[in-house]
């Protein structure tokens, strides 16, 4: 039966974490407004030996509200830099490039709105002396910031129909922008593509999938280098995430509407075709391929939640081993009180019904992310209804990013 979610995804909101980047280098020794570092001496002889005489740094020490599209700049005048490091607590160390004769080191990278930066640059003369320079600045708050709920989790396994998932709290008008700094890296290597969609709420969202299922033992990691990032009309990602996950075994559950039959194979090896119930006419089960969100040991069932009232309402109190398909309430669970019709009749509201020993079992097969693919039904599930991403045929997917 179909049951509106009753527990939201186990998705995790990321704290800002901010990109890794920078910005250019000064090439003068001051600025208007002071906002400049007046350099200070490099060598103790003030570069008689040839050695640099300064190091310069913008943002100036101490600057504040600095602009995250600002770029960091620190120059070696009359000399050379041995090193520099930009750095904050929360964003991380910034990266950046070097000039031939590396006398000037350039940023990279937006800055993280909200952060305080620590740059620290070592000067080298001829001579072999060195000199130290440290300064820090602060850039402005984000005024209107967006971050991303992402899933899996970090250190999780699942199935290999699990796909790389972010849904986002703010619109996000530049999608280029944002899909440019997110990547997905597998080993073994896949053949993968982003696409934008819609969630249920109206948020946007991107999903990452391979062009066929993960491979099982497929190491994959996400990077969300999203700190500075502008999304369009000055709203501001603030993150910067790396998420490694594994995909597990390659439990595939095929439900045949017609023969109300449900075959779970493993690896490519059937272990068990149940005997099922699934949705009777007007209440037909998708269509399509779903993926698993969630199982929860026992689960109320109530139809005022999805808007069925009157002679085919119900509120079953205590349904046991339900995994979940879709956010809209399709789940796979014991159905006790449609014994005599596994097999025989589908009777359902929506969901695929089975013994309890039945439901049992296959509860401890499956996993998140494990596919369940039904045949012979009716309307195909919606991409955003859950991961219906594999519903999508692989051109038309990849014309859903946001890149040429």
């Amino acid at each position: 039966m179909r049951q509106r979610l009753t527990a939201r995804l186990n998705r995790r909101t990321v704290q800002p974490l901010a990109l890794a980047s920078a910005a250019a280098v000064v090439l003068a020794a001051c600025s208007a407004g002071g906002t400049a570092d007046s350099g200070s001496d490099l060598s103790a002889d003030g570069g008689k030996n040839g050695g640099p005489s300064a190091i310069v740094i913008q943002p100036g020490a101490d600057s504040a509200k600095v602009p995250v599209n600002r770029k960091v700049m620190v120059r070696a005048q009359g000399g050379a830099l041995a090193s520099v490091e930009v750095s904050s607590p929360g964003p991380g160390k910034l990266s950046g490039t070097w000039s031939e004769d590396k006398s000037v080191w350039t940023s990279t990278t937006p800055l993280a709105p909200g952060a305080t930066y620590t740059v620290k640059a070592v000067g080298e003369s001829s001579g072999g002396s060195t000199a130290n320079k440290t300064t820090s600045f602060t850039t402005e708050p984000a005024k209107n910031s967006f971050v991303g709920e992402y899933y899996p989790d970090k250190g999780s396994k699942v199935g290999v129909a699990m796909p790389v998932s972010i849904t986002f709290n703010k619109p996000i008008h530049d999608k280029a922008a944002v899909e440019r700094k997110l990547k997905v890296t597998a080993s073994p290597a896949v053949v993968g593509a982003w696409s934008w969609m819609k969630d249920r709420d109206g948020k946007d969202r991107i999903d990452y999938r391979p062009e066929k299922y993960w491979k099982p033992g497929t190491d994959v990691t996400l990077r969300m280098d999203l700190a500075g990032v502008d999304a369009g009309g000055g709203v501001y990602g603030t993150q910067q995430r790396v998420v490694n996950f594994t995909i597990g075994d390659a439990v595939t559950s095929t439900v045949d509407v017609k023969k109300k039959t449900m075959t779970v194979a493993k690896n490519g090896e059937t272990l068990r075709t149940l005997k099922v119930s699934t949705g009777k006419e007007g209440f037909e089960t998708w269509n399509g391929t779903m993926v698993v969100l969630s199982k929860v040991p026992t689960i109320r069932m109530n139809s005022d939640t999805v808007g069925i009232f009157g002679p085919e309402a119900y509120d079953l109190g205590a349904v046991k081993w339900d995994v979940q398909l879709t956010p809209s309430g399709t789940y796979a669970h014991a159905a006790p009180w449609n014994e005599g019709k596994f097999g025989v009749v589908n009777g359902s509201h929506g969901c695929i019904g089975m013994s309890t020993s039945d439901a049992k079992w296959f509860y401890d097969q499956v996993h998140l992310g494990d596919p369940v693919t039904v045949v012979n039904s009716v309307d195909t599930v919606a991409t955003n209804n859950g991961y219906g991403d594999w519903n999508v045929d692989w051109a038309a997917w990849k014309q859903g990013s946001a890149l040429d």
